[in-house]
């Protein structure tokens, strides 16, 4: 037994169970430093710099991709519009190539009649009121016309 005492107290002994207890301690202090420390490794840091790069590089480029979409759309509909307008204008064109309808429209806008009819213009009552003061103004010289029209448009202004 004395030599197991002896052992156990011996300087090699001791020294290799403070080697233990060390190893021990590092090795809890290791695990808790592991347990603290962000999951972010060095390579997931470089892939999310190199994303992130990528998103700001890719940014404008595609802003300006959609805003040139956008523009050729708007261009496609003005397109269409165009074509429709020259449809109409064709369909117009060939409409005044008809002899009926050129007659049909002569007569509609400058009241021209045919030998034989009687052509009536209905004149409106209200309006006949305002030709009075027109022809008041035509027994004026035209230089009082147009001073009072200059003092007409100052008492307006004011």
């Amino acid at each position: 037994m004395a030599v197991k005492d002896r052992d156990r107290f011996s300087t090699a002994t001791r020294i290799r169970l403070i080697g233990e207890q060390t190893a021990a301690r590092v090795y809890r202090s290791q695990t808790k430093r592991q347990a603290r420390r962000s999951r972010l490794t060095g390579r997931a840091a470089l892939l999310v710099l190199v994303l992130c790069s990528l998103v700001v590089a890719l940014a404008y480029p595609m802003r300006e991709y959609v805003s040139q979409r956008a523009e050729i759309a708007d261009l496609q509909k003005e397109q269409d519009e165009a074509r429709r307008r020259v449809e109409r204008l064709r369909d117009l064109k060939a409409r005044w190539q008809d002899d009926a309808y050129a007659e049909q429209e002569i007569r509609r806008r400058l009241h021209y009649v045919m030998p034989g009819e009687t052509g009536y213009i209905v004149i409106d009552p209200a309006g006949a009121g305002t030709t009075r003061g027109d022809l008041r103004a035509a027994d004026r010289p035209w230089y009082a016309n147009v001073w009072d029209g200059v003092d007409k448009a100052d008492a307006a202004a004011q």
